[in-house]
């Protein structure tokens, strides 16, 4: 009988072991230490454990507050009962109902672009990302496929089906220099990065649209954090910088964050109709029976219809208020910018135990560490929102400069 063989992996494009080496201890160190897997009910903006344990949640993506909004829960409820469905669990290439259309309709008025709506941003852009790679989504040309260092996990996972239509390469974190000189080497080149990123920073977008209007470059974001909290009518920070929106834009944005409800809203422009036709028929999960479901349409509707009042402003204004208040009060790398997530810079070996003092003063916010952000630089990750208050913001700031954390002004200088 001949010998087995063993298989040994390449690990061009993805490294569980390493992955889960590493990172699966600090995941282990937080849920021992009960700041992961927690467990509670939700009521006026405060969790409560069974143990009896209550905290006001600082690492809500709804940025907001849309989420819990008495019309975008009235809008979930209404839609079920109107279209008398959850899902109608078929693919939309052979038959849908209306309720997905008209969604489409509408946020289309409300970007101002051409919208085709997903389950989620992970199914959307592992759908389009291997399209863009073989050119059927820009100009048929395949272009070289560049992903950014800090892509996130729904991007990055995308890598190795791209590399089966094209060459792929991660470059450093928005490496503009990188990037003109792969498109000078190369016919095409693809961008991939995010347009707003989980630990608080935006791409680069006015710098990008100059090498897209030189090279023809082609930039597909993912501006999930910034949708609704930045720009006139929530459009987001890429809709409101780039000057570049047609065919060499593609945007992907999730509406479970600062939109309030679910799925995804891919955001296209100057592309013909029959380009909807292919993403809808070969774009992966997009073409599944796996899509919006009526109650999360009809949340998305009520929130458009909110994100065309003066209530949005107001709720904008809230939310720029509070991240002021925040950055008044403590020092980070995101201090003075409309971001709404602030990471409070701790080390590997404090980052838990800290996470953990604070939690039992009332308060959760995240510890983030390798693989979520690189060795080295991990820290509490915050996220400011339109409904917190200010005496929660500074309570959660006192605690988090007891727990090691750099206050502002002349100190922290």
């Amino acid at each position: 009988m001949s010998e087995r063989r063993t298989i040994t992996p390449t690990h061009r494009y993805r490294n569980n072991d390493k992955l889960i080496g590493i990172g699966n201890t600090f995941w282990n160190l937080s849920e021992e230490h009960g700041v992961a897997g927690i467990v509670g009910d939700l009521h006026d903006g405060v969790f409560r454990m069974a143990d009896g344990h209550e905290f006001v949640n600082f690492t809500v993506c709804s940025y907001l507050d849309l989420d819990t909004h008495p019309r975008v829960i009235d809008g979930a409820v209404a839609a079920l009962r109107r279209f008398g469905v959850l899902d109608h669990c078929i693919p939309r290439t052979r038959v849908q109902t209306t309720v997905l259309l008209e969604l489409e309709e509408s946020l289309g008025e409300l970007f101002g672009a051409t919208v085709v709506s997903a389950i989620s941003t992970a199914a959307a852009s592992t759908g389009l990302l291997p399209l863009m790679a073989s050119g059927h989504l820009g100009n048929g040309t395949r272009p070289l496929m560049v992903f950014d260092k800090n892509a996130h996990v729904s991007m990055a996972n995308a890598k190795p089906s791209c590399a089966d239509e094209t060459e792929v390469v991660t470059c450093r974190h928005h490496d503009l220099d990188f990037l003109a000189d792969m498109c000078r080497r190369y016919e095409r080149v693809c961008y991939v990065v995010d347009g707003s990123d989980s630990l608080g920073g935006y791409a680069p977008v006015e710098e990008l649209a100059e090498l897209q209007d030189r090279y023809d470059l082609l930039v597909f974001y993912d501006d999930s954090h910034s949708l609704s909290a930045y720009g006139e009518r929530g459009i987001g920070y890429v809709r409101t910088h780039s000057p570049v929106l047609d065919e060499r834009t593609i945007t992907v944005a999730t509406l479970s964050k600062g939109f309030g409800a679910g799925g995804t809203a891919i955001l296209l422009d100057g592309y013909p109709q029959q380009t909807r036709r292919i993403i809808e028929r070969f774009a992966g999960p997009l073409g599944y029976s796996q899509k919006m479901n009526a109650a999360a349409v009809g949340a998305a509707m009520a929130s458009a219809e909110i994100h065309r009042t003066d209530e949005l402003v107001e709720l904008q204004g809230r939310l720029r208020s509070n991240i002021a208040l925040f950055d008044s009060l403590l020092a980070t790398e995101q201090s003075g910018s409309t971001y709404p997530i602030r990471v409070v810079p701790m080390t590997d070996e404090t980052v838990v135990e800290a996470a953990q003092r604070v939690f039992a003063a009332g308060f959760y916010v995240s510890p983030v560490f390798f693989p979520i952000v690189a060795r080295g630089t991990a820290g509490l990750r915050v996220m400011l929102r339109a409904g917190q208050t200010g005496e929660q913001i500074r309570r959660l700031a006192s605690v988090l400069v007891e727990a090691g954390a750099q206050p502002a002004g002349p100190v922290a200088r």
